[in-house]
């Protein structure tokens, strides 16, 4: 398994799934125009090795399909995913084992931790070139600005690494941070995020806090910090067990914090509580420009690096892009964790679409009456990535939630909505969703979109049209002899149904 970032592009080029480009680009709009159109195609990662005004190669679109993502992950079908979703359910919420299998499970999943802890390297490739002080340059990097109405180069794939000044308790996030000047930029991050607290513990205690920026990771642990997952483990942990084995770390060269130490780059500064400078607007996942925000202010005083470095980035906006397709990854490893907090829960999809959290398809296996409203209740309650959950429907267990034709026919066929259509009002919601009356408030919808029952209803429901099942297997069988076998019947082509997908 690669367990660095060179190691994931030389993997994605053995598999035909990486183009190389000579070509001279710029990384202010072009680099992104490009990927954008790639990633709209479900096109292959990008490495860009002739950027303007920089001596680093761009790494792009690496982690642009979720076939891609399971392999950073070392795995190879999504439905891999929900195994490890298992594990990290049975971490969060340990129940006395009542058979001997279920002791050896629990069994495995200590030994996995034990074995995910992470190691120390004393000579950690990231610091094979020092850059200190006056001599350090931020504008040597290939910052792209993806969009002509951002208000400057941003990074946005970068390990953001602080410590609670007290407890001495790490967390890693990832946040865009925007160039302000050769050896500044601002982070943002939202206050509930762990390194806005760190910032507030610090201006406590009257202390600078000490910040480290991971450029070019192992794929693997940009998953592993993106996981909002309610479980009491470092992120270095999580990424051990993603992973099956312990990341290696590094002491940072004039920090107190410790980094990957196969990174491409590390860059080492300080923040000042109090000190910030406007940040914004940059175009954001919702497909909107956001607002300008006074964001702290850190300042670099050291970045290191690997010989010949690769940078990584992406960028934000309307889907499909990479943080859509780790989103879906992201979807599976949750099933089981949330299937554990509400049982009637079969299976859920946050599709693409619907910015991978704004709206939610659920299934159930139905026994009550009412069980459809309980149920999107109790999701929106089960996990806190779930607050922001704008639409929630709910479908039969019959119903393949991620395809888009079945849903569609269960709304359509069994909701009536002055039955079946619920609203809460005025409750917590996202400060980037403009569709709010006021900011930062809005309603929330749960749909019924199962099989009525009474007292649901005072008739009987209609029964669902399905092929005899011994004709069914006769003509399975008789196929070739049709001289059909050369249709391959899974491979559906949306746009012969009047759709109009985007080639």
């Amino acid at each position: 398994m690669a367990r660095d970032l060179r190691g994931f592009i030389k993997q994605l080029e053995q598999r035909g799934q990486l183009k190389r480009i000579t070509t001279l680009v710029d990384s202010d709009l072009e680099i992104a125009e490009i990927s954008n159109r790639m990633l709209q195609a479900g096109g292959p990662a990008l490495l860009f090795e002739n950027v303007k005004g920089s001596k680093f190669s761009v790494a792009i679109n690496l982690m642009g399909t979720v076939e891609r993502i399971c392999w950073c992950m070392n795995m190879e079908q999504p439905q891999e995913l929900e195994k490890l979703g298992e594990k990290l359910a049975l971490l969060q919420q340990p129940k006395p084992p009542k058979k001997i299998s279920q002791a050896i499970d629990f069994g495995k999943v200590l030994f996995d931790v034990l074995k995910a802890k992470p190691g120390r390297d004393f000579f950690p490739s990231c610091q094979q070139v020092i850059i200190e002080k006056e001599e350090l340059d931020l504008n040597s990097l290939p910052l792209i600005r993806p969009y002509p109405g951002d208000a400057g180069k941003i990074i946005t794939l970068g390990l953001v690494i602080t410590k609670d000044c007290e407890t001495g308790t790490a967390n890693v996030g990832v946040y865009r941070l925007q160039l302000q000047s050769n050896n500044t930029m601002t982070v943002h991050w939202l206050s509930i995020r762990g390194g806005a607290r760190h910032l507030r513990k610090a201006a406590e205690n009257g202390k600078k806090l000490e910040v480290a920026i991971a450029l070019g990771v192992d794929p693997l642990i940009i998953m592993a910090a993106a996981t909002p997952i309610p479980v009491d483990l470092s992120e270095w942990l999580f990424a051990g067990l993603y992973g099956g084995s312990g990341v290696q770390l590094a002491k940072c060269k004039t920090l107190d914090l410790e980094v990957p130490a196969d990174a491409e780059f590390i860059l080492e500064g300080t923040i000042t509580p109090g000190e910030v400078l406007p940040d914004g607007p940059f175009g954001d996942h919702m497909g909107y420009y956001g607002g300008v925000e006074d964001s702290p202010l850190v300042r670099f005083h050291c970045m290191t690096h690997r010989r010949d470095p690769i940078y990584l980035t992406t960028f934000s906006g309307r889907p499909p892009k990479e943080e859509a397709m780790m989103a879906i990854a992201l979807n599976r490893i949750y099933t089981p964790i949330l299937r554990q907090q509400v049982s009637e829960i079969r299976d859920f999809f946050l599709p693409m679409e619907a910015l991978s959290y704004k709206a939610a398809i659920i299934s159930i296996d139905k026994a009550y009456p009412g069980q459809a409203r309980r149920a999107a209740l109790a999701f929106w309650s089960a996990l806190p990535q779930f607050t922001y959950t704008k639409f929630v429907i709910v479908v039969d267990q019959e119903i393949n939630i991620r395809d888009p034709r079945q849903v569609v026919w269960a709304i359509s066929s069994k909701v009536d909505p002055s039955r079946d259509v619920f609203i809460l009002p005025e409750t917590p919601f996202d400060t980037l969703d403009f569709a709010c009356e006021k900011i930062g408030l809005g309603g929330r919808m749960g749909i019924d979109a199962t099989t009525k029952m009474y007292p649901e209803t005072d008739h009987e429901w209609g029964k669902t049209l399905e092929s005899d099942a011994d004709i069914a297997a006769m003509v399975d069988r008789r196929w070739d002899e049709y001289g059909l076998g050369d249709i391959i019947l899974t491979e559906v082509d949306p746009n012969l149904f009047g759709y109009d997908f985007i080639r």
